[in-house]
C-alpha cells in the first residue's frame, strides 16, 4: 500500500515540476504577447515574426497596415507582430 502512495506522489511531483518549468512560463509569454497586440497603435515601430521592420499606418480589427518603405505598405495580422520597438525620441533627424 505504501508503494502505491509513493508512486502517485512521484507522478504528482513530476507534473508539478513540468507545470512550473514549461507550461506556466509559456502561458505568461502568451499573456504578455496578447497585451502587446492589444496596445498596438498608429506610428508604433514594429518587427514582425518574419523579421520585417515597419511603422503602423492603420489599425484594423484583426490586421495592421504597415509602412515598410516609401510608398510600400503591407497588411499583416496583428498576431504576426513580434515586438514593438521603443520610441527614439532622443534621436534627431535635423542637421
Amino acid at each position: 500500500m505504501k508503494e502505491s502512495w509513493l508512486g502517485i506522489l512521484y507522478i504528482v511531483g513530476l507534473f508539478a515540476i513540468l507545470w512550473f518549468l514549461m507550461i506556466r512560463p509559456q502561458q505568461q509569454r502568451q499573456k504578455k504577447h496578447a497585451e502587446m497586440v492589444r496596445n498596438l497603435k498608429v506610428n508604433n515601430k514594429i518587427i514582425t515574426i518574419g523579421g520585417i521592420y515597419g511603422t503602423i499606418v492603420k489599425v484594423k480589427e484583426d490586421s495592421l497596415v504597415v509602412k515598410v518603405a516609401d510608398n510600400v505598405r503591407i497588411t499583416i495580422l496583428k498576431n504576426a507582430v513580434s515586438q514593438v520597438l521603443p520610441d527614439s525620441d532622443g534621436e534627431s533627424d535635423k542637421d
